[in-house]
């Protein structure tokens, strides 16, 4: 990149416009977690009838979540290799390689062959398409997360932060939302299973479809113009020739903290909205009870709770610049241990207490998901923040959301359909957050642009 270059990209008279930085991070993130969402439903709804042997349906529900959760795994690696090109050749690159990572392979998912096509290729090739959706992911969030916090004017830099995080709740009600439509064009006599028309192909329009989005996706960021904190970092020379090395060397106590801040959102993130999809259609009667709910009404009392999840994604924002990113997340977390100790009391007050509880749960997912837009670019300098700030965020999936559904799974079943020892889980877990939170520093008043 020559100098010229440089300082014409880091003029304030070309810099992002307002209403580009917020269009940018809030797009490429809805996109990525409808094609999450869309997974994450098929996977409890579709994938446990068409890429298993039939016969246990609690082993093909669990291997399943188990193919769910192998995309974490593969988030951290994504993390490294898009923070690399992130803080060594810009923002806007790696974004657009992401994004088209993640559109790729949710369109191949759509046009996999069934067990029954292919036998045990088949959910190979789910794995190997999962894992690049994981993979895609963990280059994704950092990156838009970045947009919108270098971009922010000060003293809104959580503000800002929030538009990325709002992506998750309305990528959710778009990925369930048209669920939802193909289900009701596809009706099924049976309450506990699709139809059949739906099973042969109305899952894979959701798939197919995220094509389309991703073409509007590149076609914003492919405008962006590159952040002042990275252009500053280059013309200063400060870019790292290993910002993975650099990272971990110098602000690996960074990496640990921002790790378990993501903990209690991550579990509790997939246990509203996976684990709970399962519990709700489960069959009071079954070998695993639950609450005995057909698809479409639990889902549309999930999108009634994912509601509060965007509301409180967006409040949480100025609160996190008024009070600081630790003070507000301490009492989330509070809230979220508090929290994992009502779920049976909430769960058997019948629908107005299933309802009570999806709203709280997803609620206090909005309140800690917001900050952490802001909180994990913090703890990193320019040089090194894309890589750093993705190894905490997806690092963190492993711990959390890749072990959630599976542990949620076999603590339910462990409980003979009592959600109590899920609750106990998720309350553990945000303890250690709250432990992190407490051993942590402020970062709302540091210079983003070093």
């Amino acid at each position: 990149m020559s100098l010229a270059a440089t300082a014409e990209r880091a003029d304030p008279a070309v810099a992002n416009p307002r209403s580009r930085v917020i269009l940018a991070s809030l797009i490429g993130t809805t996109i990525e977690f409808y094609d999450f969402y869309v997974y994450a439903t098929a996977a409890v709804l579709v994938f446990p009838h068409l890429f298993f042997p039939a016969g246990d349906d609690t082993a093909a529900l669990l291997a399943s979540l188990g193919i769910f959760g192998a995309a974490m795994v593969a988030r951290p690696l994504g993390a490294i290799f898009f923070g690399h090109l992130g803080d060594k050749r810009g923002r806007k690159a790696t974004l657009v390689g992401a994004l088209l990572t993640m559109g790729i392979a949710t369109f191949l998912i759509g046009a996999l062959p069934t067990y029954e096509m292919a036998g045990w290729i088949a959910p190979a090739l789910l794995v190997v398409m999962r894992l690049a959706q994981g993979f895609a992911l963990g280059g994704e969030w950092s990156g838009a997360a970045l947009v919108a916090t270098e971009n922010a004017p000060p003293g809104k830099r959580a503000v800002y932060g929030t538009f990325p995080q709002l992506g998750a709740p309305i990528g959710f009600i778009v990925a369930n939302g048209l669920f939802l439509i193909i289900a009701a064009l596809l009706p099924s006599d049976d309450p506990s299973r699709p139809s059949q028309a739906f099973l042969e192909w109305g899952w894979r329009i959701p798939f197919l479809f995220s094509i389309v989005m991703v073409i509007v996706g590149l076609w914003v960021r492919l405008n962006l113009v590159e952040s002042a904190a990275f252009e500053k970092t280059v013309q200063k020379g400060k870019v790292t020739r290993l910002p993975l090395a650099s990272a971990f060397k110098n602000h690996f106590r960074e990496i640990v903290l921002g790790t378990f801040y993501m903990l209690a959102t991550y579990v509790l993130f997939y246990l509203m909205t996976t684990f709970s999809l399962s519990y709700g259609r489960a069959a009071p009667g079954g070998p695993v009870p639950g609450l005995g709910y057909d698809y479409t009404t639990f889902v549309l009392m999930m999108i009634g709770g994912v509601v509060f999840f965007g509301i409180f994604t967006l409040l949480s924002g100025p609160w996190a610049d008024r009070w600081g990113r630790r003070r507000t997340l301490i009492w989330i977390t509070l809230g979220i241990i508090a929290f994992g100790f009502l779920w049976v009391p909430m769960l058997a007050a019948g629908p107005v207490g299933v309802m009570a509880w999806l709203i709280l749960g997803f609620t206090l997912m909005g309140m800690t998901f917001g900050p952490m837009g802001a909180l994990l670019p913090e703890l990193f300098p320019a040089n090194v923040r894309y890589t750093g700030s993705g190894i905490s965020y997806n690092v963190s999936s492993i711990l959390g959301a890749a072990v959630a559904p599976f542990i949620a799974v076999m603590l339910w079943r462990y409980g003979g359909g009592s959600p109590f020892w899920v609750g106990v889980y998720l309350s553990s877990m945000a303890f250690i957050t709250l432990i992190a939170l407490l051993l942590g520093p402020e970062t709302k008043d540091v210079d983003i642009e070093y």
